[in-house]
């Protein structure tokens, strides 16, 4: 039989892009990609702040992956979506549909050419995968192909979500995928009037045969101890107050001597001796860098699944988390591979306890969850149940899978 013809819908999709929705949709579909006939369907966009066009439009292969980008129609107005949210958010339950969905319009990216796509190709594909419930790619396109659509929502608890217009769009998706049994908890409890549910999946993770901590090291002349940021650097994950935590804590301690941060950078920082900025990086390099660190530090409060920290327990390494953000909370209880905080106290305590033994046993237990629970052969097939041709509509199981 010939396999299922399926296409991945995300915001942005390139190689060289740090957000954890992005990265997810390239791996799964190149995982899946021996089982279903895959087409990505993106923007031109590579900044999530301006959707500025920086792709050619048209046909490309990312990572073996086919990629077809469409043009945005034009940069997000940051002044006028910021203006838009201060208002909504100030009252959530007060705004009017109207100005939700003028907001969603101004969040983006909006691409008129990939909507007529899928509305003249809806009928090509058997199914139509959709990341991250946030962005107008979702928004306006899932209800075109509602009918064969999935949703992986990457949600957790932040204002936008409170929207009202998230009542009946939730509803639409034939399944709702969850990452972590928070966020399906979560989502279960916003939309508790209605039969919002889906399978917990959760992510595979599979290191490098080889990552090598000296080239890291020798490649950027770093000798002392650090710990290691992977991400978006920006305020809303928590950057600019891990900054000034760490800038506290060396003025009183010695180890870790150093923080790096590798990632897209939309935040202004002040030089610091003990602070390292690197900017993204490729797969290889960002592998020696969790090789070479001490612990991995991940300050977000608002996550639904972090593959930094799945990383980093692949290769044996704590992490430290914000105890804010209950996924991450909820993935060090399960694998019992990291610490967490809510204050700079809290921060420095976690930072004190975590001696070279303590980390080795944290790190040691993370790589035990990864091997145990994160498997991709796993998380393949409980994709590939949710799809079936003997039928005309795509079928999905509830019952919860992986994790």
């Amino acid at each position: 039989m010939p396999k299922p013809k399926v296409a991945f819908v995300v915001p942005r999709c390139g190689a060289e892009i740090f957000g954890g929705a992005e990265v997810y949709c390239l791996e799964l579909a190149r995982r899946l990609g021996t089982f279903w006939d895959i087409d990505v369907l993106t923007t031109c966009a590579r900044d999530y702040m301006t959707w500025k066009n920086d792709y050619e439009p048209g046909h490309v292969y990312e990572e073996g992956v086919h990629v077809q980008r469409f043009p945005v129609d034009r940069p997000r107005d940051v002044q006028h979506f910021n203006g838009l949210s201060e208002r909504i958010s100030f009252d959530v339950e007060r705004a009017s549909i109207s100005l939700q969905e003028e907001w969603m319009r101004a969040q983006g990216p909006v691409s008129r050419e990939l909507e007529r796509y899928v509305a003249a190709h809806r009928f090509r594909y058997d199914a139509f995968f959709f990341f991250s419930y946030l962005y107008a790619t979702t928004y306006g396109l899932l209800p075109l192909v509602e009918e064969k659509a999935f949703l992986i929502p990457f949600a957790h608890d932040e204002w936008p979500l409170r929207m009202c217009m998230w009542d009946e769009f939730f509803k639409r998706p034939q399944c709702i995928i969850f990452n972590t049994p928070e966020e399906h908890d979560f989502v279960r409890a916003r939309f508790s009037r209605s039969e919002v549910d889906g399978p917990i999946i959760g992510a595979g993770m599979q290191p490098p045969a080889y990552a090598h901590a000296e080239s890291f090291r020798a490649q950027f002349n770093i000798t002392e101890p650090f710990m290691l940021y992977l991400g978006r650097v920006d305020a809303s994950k928590g950057c600019g107050v891990l900054i000034e935590d760490f800038v506290r804590f060396r003025a009183a301690h010695a180890a870790p001597a150093k923080l790096v941060l590798i990632g897209e950078l939309h935040l202004p920082l002040k030089e610091h001796p003990d602070v390292i900025v690197l900017g993204p990086v490729d797969e290889k390099t960002k592998w020696d860098a969790l090789a070479a660190c001490d612990l991995l530090a991940m300050p977000s409060a608002f996550e639904s699944l972090s593959l930094a920290v799945l990383e980093a327990w692949s290769v044996g390494k704590a992490v430290l988390v914000n105890a804010h953000a209950a996924a991450l909370v909820g993935q060090c209880k399960r694998s019992g591979g990291g610490l967490w905080y809510s204050n700079y106290e809290e921060f420095e305590a976690a930072l004190t306890v975590l001696d070279d033994e303590v980390r080795k046993r944290l790190g040691s237990q993370g790589m035990d969850f990864i091997n145990n629970a994160c498997r991709w052969e796993t998380v393949e097939g409980a994709y590939r149940s949710l799809l079936n041709r003997t039928d005309e509509m795509p079928i999905f199981d509830k019952e919860a899978t992986g994790w």
